[in-house]
């Protein structure tokens, strides 16, 4: 087993403002602060008119507005927001939005080193890595440089206000399945353990107080709190099963981000906790429970969120492709990966049964 205090940690090198009206308010001092004269402002359709209000608040630096990011960062929407910001003489980007936006903010920078400024608007926690993905031919391939990594990050709480309660729900389980892997992660060190038990924490306990008040500005505080806690042990560590599955039903599949890691994953903590059971006992203490798993099964039942992956459209034919795809390739977890384990583990995420 790991001796807990033998560990490497990498700083990430990022700037967070943190407050109500701060992408208002903030963002253009950010801009400033970096040097940036022309900003390229990117977002998803659906957050096109704070996109736009963060492009009126940076004035005379606003080189354009680019509403098209789509989720899993098609390779044909990367090449058209990259070929634009070449086009504007762009000196850095601006995304306001979710992982989407961020996403694509990040194959720009990946592209032309341009620098990036996040205002996140969910929990996704993007804006917290140097991990980039890029979806093409039907496979989602992800990697990391720091060149992607914002330079500045602003958190916004109000800009979260909006957010339905189902999207609420599906992105904050999305962000505390950064802390479980981060916490079984063979690089993961006592701060981001410190850091993934704290950021589930407020996260599970702000979910069912924004389901049933989804505008109170001090829960939207603390779940975005939360996020950012999350997103940070994800970019400080590295990711296993659960996040290669999900990038494999996404990048194929087409299945939803944050509603694929709200259904995998209490399967894939159950699949790793016979091999990490101290990250097993963080996640329950953190969510004031006896089995992590089922607690975070629990958690999604209670919010009325998806908990099948039946319901989220995948085939049943699909799951020996995914199960092969999932182990395709070697990557880091705490349990041997196998296909017939991931095989198991998909078809009971599948039925959407309790997980043992």
């Amino acid at each position: 087993m790991k001796n807990f205090l033998d560990f490497a940690y990498d700083a990430q090198p990022m700037r967070v403002v943190f407050r109500p009206g701060a992408a208002l308010t903030a963002t253009a001092g950010e801009a400033e602060r970096l040097g940036l004269r022309r900003v390229l402002v990117l977002s998803g359709a659906r957050g096109a008119d704070t996109a736009r209000a963060v492009a009126d608040s940076l004035g005379e630096m606003c080189a354009g507005v680019h509403a098209e990011a789509r989720m899993h960062v098609p390779v044909e929407v990367a090449d058209r927001a990259v070929e634009l910001a070449r086009t504007l003489g762009a000196d850095g980007c601006v995304a306001v939005g979710g992982g989407s936006a961020v996403g694509l903010g990040k194959a720009i920078a990946l592209r032309t080193g341009l620098p990036l400024i996040a205002v996140p608007s969910t929990y996704a926690g993007s804006e917290m890595t140097p991990v980039w993905g890029l979806t093409e031919n039907g496979a989602k391939r992800t990697g990391r440089d720091p060149a992607v990594l914002p330079r500045s990050v602003v958190y916004d709480p109000e800009l979260t206000l909006e957010l339905p309660v189902p999207l609420t729900v599906t992105s904050g389980i999305n962000a505390i399945a950064h802390s479980v892997e981060a916490l079984y992660a063979p690089d993961t060190s006592p701060l981001i353990a410190l850091m993934a038990e704290e950021g589930v924490r407020a996260i599970a306990g702000a979910l069912p107080q924004l389901a049933a008040e989804p505008r109170s500005l001090e829960s939207r505080s603390r779940a975005l709190y939360g996020a950012w806690l999350c997103g940070s042990c994800l970019g400080g560590t590295t990711m296993g099963l659960h996040h290669k599955l999900c990038h494999v039903l996404g990048g194929t599949f087409g299945l939803p981000h944050a509603e694929t890691h709200t259904v995998v994953l209490p399967y894939a903590l159950a699949y790793n906790a016979p091999a990490a059971p101290e990250a097993a006992a963080a996640v329950a203490r953190a969510l004031d429970a006896g089995d992590a798993a089922r607690a975070l099964w629990d958690l999604a039942r209670r919010l009325d969120a998806p908990r099948s992956l039946a319901e989220l459209g995948l085939k049943e034919g699909d799951m020996a492709t995914a199960a092969a795809q999932a182990v395709s390739q070697e990557y880091a977890n705490p349990r041997p990966v196998t296909e017939d384990g991931v095989l198991a583990l998909l078809r009971a995420a599948y039925e959407g049964t309790p997980p043992v």
